[in-house]
């Protein structure tokens, strides 16, 4: 009986000493600068970055100085490979001149193939591939490493962009970017300060084919700075007086 209670007062000990040692191993130290986890929603969320859409996924349209290849369909002779003039036209065979620009490929096809059942053929088969998207890029120059034209294969933003061009060089003006856009037959420009949108305080604006993006240089060799000084806020677009 002796031996029960003293095997008993033995196992009830070791008990409390394992849960004793559970909570001093649990315990923070005194600077050790770790803060024990009390409760599961004490975990911060993980962050969710949205991915940026591949070129299938997006829904081109059709702009100024794109080639095309328009192919009917067991018709050799009124295939062509075509580009988009300024004014956003194409001219194909026996019906002329047709209006591409602004339209996605789904709807180029449709309407040229209405066009040519109209008169010419019956239930034709009519695909367009864009050989060339000249239209969807955006030249960045200025205090860069890479100046040159940058290809938009997706929605691309102004960080991206000047990523795309090496980054900034040792002279840029991190506040002193411009974005140079033509809006219907207006001139148009907005600053940007890159600083603030690498902190996440400012956005960074969606940039659109045809755009112009310039990296102004720091001190004496600022070229720009009339221009910025004309435009009155951060990311607001203002005409500009040609």
């Amino acid at each position: 009986m002796m031996h029960l209670q003293f095997a008993h007062w033995v196992g009830s000990s070791c008990a409390l000493l394992a849960i004793w040692l559970l909570a001093a191993c649990s315990a923070t130290a005194p600077g050790d600068g770790v803060s024990a986890v009390k409760r599961t929603n004490d975990l911060p969320a993980p962050v969710v970055v949205a991915a940026i859409p591949n070129a299938a996924e997006v829904e081109y349209r059709v702009g100024p100085a794109d080639v095309l290849e328009v192919t009917v369909f067991q018709v050799e002779d009124l295939s062509r490979t075509v580009q988009v003039s300024a004014s956003g036209e194409i001219a194909l065979p026996l019906i002329g001149k047709v209006v591409a620009g602004g339209k996605t490929i789904a709807e180029l096809e449709s309407e040229i193939a209405g066009k040519y059942a109209e008169r010419y053929l019956q239930s034709p088969q009519v695909s367009v591939l864009v050989k060339e998207a000249n239209s969807q890029r955006v030249t960045v120059s200025g205090a860069v490493k890479n100046p040159g034209m940058v290809t938009l294969t997706g929605p691309t933003t102004l960080l991206q962009a000047v990523a795309e061009a090496g980054g900034v060089n040792d002279f840029a003006d991190k506040r002193g970017v411009l974005v140079f856009r033509t809006v219907g037959q207006q001139r148009m420009a907005a600053k940007f300060d890159l600083t603030a949108i690498g902190a996440g305080t400012a956005k960074d604006p969606t940039l659109h084919g045809g755009d112009l993006v310039r990296v102004d240089e720091s001190g004496f060799r600022s070229r720009l700075r009339g221009v910025r000084q004309n435009i009155p806020v951060f990311g607001l677009f203002t005409a500009m007086l040609l």
